[in-house]
C-alpha cells in the first residue's frame, strides 16, 4: 500500500508539472519515472483513485508532516525533495540572525538539503525551503526564522 500512495504523490506532482507546461519526458526525468508511466498517470490509468485521495490528504498536512510522510512512503530522499518541492505551494523566506554560531545543527536536520554553513553562519536557500521549520525548531540559539512569503493575490 505505501508504494500505491507514493504513486499517488507522483501522480499529483506529474499533474502539477503538466499544468506548468512541462512535457512528459521532462516530467519523467524530474520524477525518476519512465515516460509511459507518466503518460498513464496523466491519462488517468494504472492508478487507484483511493491512492490519489490518500496522497491529497498527505499534501494537506502541515509541511513538516507532509515532508516526513512523503519520505517514509518513498524511502528516497531525492525523490522526496522533488515531490515536496513541486507540491508545496507556499513560498518561504529564511532569516538568519546574528546570534547564529554556525554549529551546523540546522544543516543536519534539513531533509531538503537546503542549508550550508559559510563563515560560521548558516546560509539557507529560501527557494528550496519547504517550510517544515525543522531548522528553526532545532536551532540552539533561536537564530533562524522561517517566514511565509505572501503572494500579491492574498
Amino acid at each position: 500500500m505505501p508504494k500505491h500512495i507514493a504513486s499517488g504523490l507522483k501522480y499529483l506532482a506529474a499533474v502539477k508539472l503538466r499544468e506548468q507546461g512541462y512535457f512528459q519526458k521532462d516530467i519523467a526525468k524530474k520524477l525518476g519515472m519512465d515516460r509511459s508511466t507518466v503518460s498513464h498517470y496523466l491519462n488517468g490509468r494504472n492508478l487507484s483513485w483511493s491512492s490519489i485521495e490518500v496522497a491529497e490528504s498527505i499534501t494537506s498536512c502541515c509541511n513538516h508532516d507532509f515532508l516526513y510522510l512523503t519520505y517514509s512512503l518513498t524511502g528516497d530522499v531525492d525523490n522526496t525533495r522533488t515531490i515536496v518541492g513541486i507540491l508545496v505551494e507556499q513560498k518561504f523566506r529564511a532569516v538568519v540572525g546574528d546570534t547564529c554560531i554556525g554549529c551546523g545543527v540546522c544543516v543536519d536536520v534539513c531533509l531538503m538539503d537546503n542549508i550550508s554553513v559559510v563563515d560560521l553562519k548558516c546560509q539557507i536557500d529560501s527557494e528550496g525551503c519547504c517550510g517544515c521549520l525543522d531548522c528553526q525548531t532545532n536551532c540552539p540559539t533561536n537564530s533562524i526564522q522561517i517566514l511565509e512569503v505572501q503572494s500579491p493575490n492574498k
